[in-house]
C-alpha cells in the first residue's frame, strides 16, 4: 500500500487504532505476568453489571487448576493495576485476588461521585463473586485510605457472602474526619485528592472527543480547539457539594460509616497510623465494631495495628526521625495471616494474639494490649504558662503539670503575606514541599509569631 493511502486509513480509524495498541500493550503484560507466575491464572477486565447496569471491570488473580478458592475483594478508584503485587502474593497463597475499579474509574463505566454508590456497587460485587465457578463463596476485602471505605460501606448493607474485611488507615466519617477537621475545611488534603482524581476524569472525557474531522473547517485557524474542551468544565461537582455543606446535615449522614456500626456484622482487622491523616477515624471504627457491631462474633474478632507513618508513608524512616529497624512491618503478611486464620483456621496463633498491637514511639517497640486505651493509661492535664512572652523558642512559654499561680496573655501578629508554615504532619497527598511525618521545626520555632511552650 502506498504510504500516503495507509496514513489516511489510520488517520480515519484514529481511536480504533490506539485501542488496539493498548489492548495489545494490555495482552503483553499479562503474558509477562503469566510467565513470571506461572501457578497462577490472570484475567485482566472481568465485567459484571451492577443493579442499575452499569458495567464495572476487574482483575483476577488465582491459583491454576479446578479447585475453589476464597475471595479477597479490592475495589478501588486509584487504578486496579497497581496492587497487582499485592494480588499475586495473595494469589499465591491460596486466594483468588479481585481488583475491581470502582464506577466511573480506570476501566469502569459510569460517573464517579466520592462514596456515593459503594454501598450497593460494593454488595452487587461481593455477590457476584461469590457465584463464580472459582469461588467458595466466602469473600474478604481489603484496602486502604478511600479503599477502606469501599469496604465498610459494602458491609453496612450486610451482603449475605462478605466474611471479614482489612481496611487500612481510614475514616469512620466523611464530615468529621475527612473532609472537615474541627469544622474547618480540610483544603490542602480536599484540593490535593480532587485535582488527582481529576485527572482521570479529564482523560475519560477527552478519550473520543480528539476527531481532528470535526473541526477541520474551523476558521479562523486560531480557534482551531486541539481537543473538544466543551465537557470539561464540571470535572468534581462533588468538590462544590462538600463547601456547600459545611455542617453534618443529611448529605453526610447518608454514607456515615459511624452512625451504621449495628448494621456491620463482619469481623475486621483495622490498620491505623500514628502519622495518618484518619487514624482518629480507624480508632473510632475498632472500638465501635468492638462495642456495637451487628453479631457476638463480629464484636469479638475486630482487631487493630497502629504503625508510624499511615499516609505519611511507611518503613523504617518517617520524616525526619528512624524508628529502628522493629518499625519494618509485613502489612501483607498480616492480610494473609487474618485470612488463614479467618478463612482457613489456620493454627498460625493469631488466636491467641492481643486485639490490639501498637508501635511505641520513644522506645521504638511493638506493643501489644487487651484493650485501647490500655487499662493502664491514666490521662494527664497539662497547663500553658508564660509571662505574656512566649513568642519563639527564645520566649517564656512554660509547659506546666500543675495551674500557673499567675499569668499573662502571649499575642502574636499574623502577616498573611508571610505566614507561619506547616510542616510535616499526618498529610496525604504530598509534594516535594509537603513532605509529612515528624519534621524538625527549628527554624520556624525563631519566628515571632509562633508561641512555644515546652
Amino acid at each position: 500500500m502506498e504510504p500516503r493511502a495507509r496514513g489516511r486509513i489510520l488517520y480515519k480509524l484514529g481511536g480504533v487504532a490506539i485501542a488496539a495498541m493498548a489492548i495489545a500493550a494490555a495482552l503483553s503484560v499479562a503474558a509477562t505476568l503469566a510467565q513470571e507466575h506461572p501457578a497462577l491464572i490472570i484475567q485482566r477486565g472481568l465485567e459484571m453489571k451492577t443493579r442499575d447496569g452499569v458495567t464495572l471491570r476487574a482483575d483476577v488473580y488465582r491459583p491454576r487448576g479446578d479447585e475453589k478458592f476464597p475471595v479477597i475483594l479490592t475495589r478501588t478508584p486509584y487504578d486496579k493495576s497497581n496492587v497487582a503485587g499485592t494480588c499475586t502474593r495473595v494469589a499465591e497463597a491460596g486466594y483468588v485476588c479481585v481488583a475491581q475499579d470502582v464506577r466511573g474509574r480506570w476501566s469502569s463505566d459510569g460517573e464517579w461521585y466520592p462514596f456515593k454508590h459503594e454501598t450497593e456497587d460494593g454488595y452487587d460485587t461481593i455477590e457476584w463473586l461469590a457465584h463464580q465457578p472459582w469461588s467458595t463463596g466466602v469473600i474478604g476485602m481489603w484496602g486502604a485510605s478511600y479503599v477502606g471505605a469501599t469496604q465498610l460501606l459494602a458491609a453496612i448493607a450486610r451482603p449475605p457472602h462478605l466474611a471479614g474485611m482489612f481496611p487500612i488507615i481510614t475514616a469512620s466519617n466523611y464530615h468529621e474526619n475527612w473532609t472537615y477537621q474541627g469544622g474547618a475545611f480540610e483544603q490542602w488534603f480536599n484540593e490535593s485528592w480532587t485535582s488527582g482524581l481529576a485527572e482521570d476524569t479529564l482523560r475519560r472525557r477527552v478519550n473520543g472527543h480528539v476527531n481532528s474531522l470535526n473541526w477541520a473547517p474551523t476558521l479562523p485557524l486560531a480557534n482551531y480547539p486541539i481537543i473538544d474542551a466543551a465537557d470539561t468544565k464540571n470535572l468534581a461537582p462533588y468538590f462544590q457539594d462538600w463547601l456547600a455543606h459545611p455542617d453534618y446535615d443529611d448529605y453526610w449522614k447518608q454514607w456515615a460509616i459511624d452512625a451504621d456500626y449495628s448494621r456491620i456484622n463482619v469481623p475486621a482487622y483495622h490498620v491505623g497510623g500514628w502519622y495518618d491523616i484518619f487514624l482518629g477515624g480507624t480508632i473510632k471504627n475498632f472500638l465501635g465494631l468492638k462495642a456495637g457491631a451487628g453479631n457476638f462474633f463480629a464484636k469479638e474478632n475486630q482487631r487493630m495495628v497502629i504503625e508510624i507513618g499511615g499516609h505519611a508513608g511507611g518503613g523504617q524512616k518517617i520524616g525526619d526521625v528512624d524508628f529502628g529497624p522493629d518499625a519494618r512491618w509485613d502489612s501483607t503478611g498480616l492480610l494473609i495471616r487474618w485470612y488463614d486464620f479467618l478463612f482457613k483456621q489456620a493454627p498460625n496463633g493469631l488466636d491467641k494474639e492481643k486485639p490490639v498491637r501498637v508501635f511505641t514511639m520513644g522506645e521504638n517497640k511493638w506493643r501489644d494490649f487487651d484493650s485501647w486505651p490500655p487499662a493502664e493509661a491514666r490521662p494527664k492535664r497539662f497547663y500553658l504558662s508564660s509571662a505574656g512572652k512566649a513568642n519563639s523558642s527564645a520566649g517564656d512559654g512554660q509547659l506546666m503539670s500543675i495551674p500557673p499561680v499567675a499569668g499573662a496573655a502571649d499575642t502574636f501578629k499574623y502577616d498573611p503575606v508571610n505566614p507561619a508554615p506547616t510542616r510535616g504532619g499526618p498529610l496525604c497527598c504530598q509534594q516535594d514541599l509537603l513532605l509529612p511525618g515528624p519534621k524538625e521545626q527549628a527554624d520556624i520555632e525563631k519566628r515571632n509569631d509562633v508561641l512555644i511552650y515546652s
